[in-house]
């Protein structure tokens, strides 16, 4: 028998101290290189999307990749593209971390339009009141203080 799947998860991460390092010209420029890394470890891409100090991806994980060493790959890659291209001269890395949230397949279409929206979306809500929100739906045990 053959090996089916189908793993969605939103990864969500942040800038180093959540500055907002992550300017809007660039930011396509930063997708499409997670893009690779991603089509790289066989994940198929549903949508990135974020703003000036985070950043949302919506994919299928494929099941000989373990989210953390992913997460990893595409944090360690980018900030060396970031530094060699010069796409945000204020950036200082990531900050430590990562919120990984599976999602029933029917929900896709929904992510991905939540994903798209971020902008308008943190119009009215920083990102620290977004995180506790998907910690809290995805019934997360966390500690405020590890929030920062």
């Amino acid at each position: 028998m053959s090996t089916y799947t189908q793993i969605l998860y939103q990864i969500v991460f942040s800038t180093k101290n959540r500055e907002h390092t992550l300017t809007k010209p660039d930011r396509e420029e930063l997708y499409k290189y997670i893009w690779g890394i991603l089509k790289n470890n066989n994940c198929h891409l549903y949508r990135i999307g974020g703003v000036s100090d985070h950043v949302h991806i919506a994919t299928h994980l494929h099941p000989s990749v373990a989210l953390s060493s992913l997460v990893k790959d595409i944090k360690l890659a980018r900030s060396g593209h970031i530094k060699t291209q010069n796409l945000f001269p204020l950036f200082n890395g990531w900050q430590v971390g990562y919120g990984g949230f599976t999602y029933a397949f029917k929900d896709k279409d929904r992510l991905i339009n939540y994903i798209k929206n971020q902008e308008e979306h943190h119009k009215e809500k920083p990102f620290r009141e977004e995180l506790i929100e998907l910690l809290k739906e995805h019934e997360i045990e966390f500690d405020e203080k590890y929030l920062l």
